[in-house]
């Protein structure tokens, strides 16, 4: 079956304590993915001067799961529709659209 959602889809955060919050998927592992500037955490690095490493504290973007994401669209009248992603063919190559206004998803 073919996934839907790839890198650099745009979706929104649906649950979580991000809800609400629209990104670009950057990375993807089985069924998590990193959406950038989103489930910041804080992470401590050791410094290591024979590197010309600085040490600090640094924000690094965490692991959402897929059920916690969804595609959205914005209509005329500027409200954001979320959808549900189907499949479907056109000129023999497998295509995916949005179920709710049967436009395609198209990366970035």
């Amino acid at each position: 079956m073919s996934d839907k959602f790839n890198v650099n889809d745009k979706v929104i955060v649906i649950t979580g304590k991000d809800k609400g919050k629209k990104g670009i998927i950057k990375r993807k592992k089985n069924n998590k993915v990193i959406i950038e500037n989103i489930n910041l955490n804080f992470k401590n690095i050791k410094s290591y001067p024979n590197k010309n490493i600085i040490g600090g504290i640094i924000k690094i973007e965490s692991w959402i799961d897929i059920s916690n994401i969804s595609h959205f669209y914005i209509d005329n009248k500027n409200k954001l529709f979320f959808s549900k992603v189907g499949f479907k063919y056109i000129e023999k190559k497998k295509v995916r659209y949005l179920k709710r206004n049967n436009s395609l998803v198209y990366k970035k």
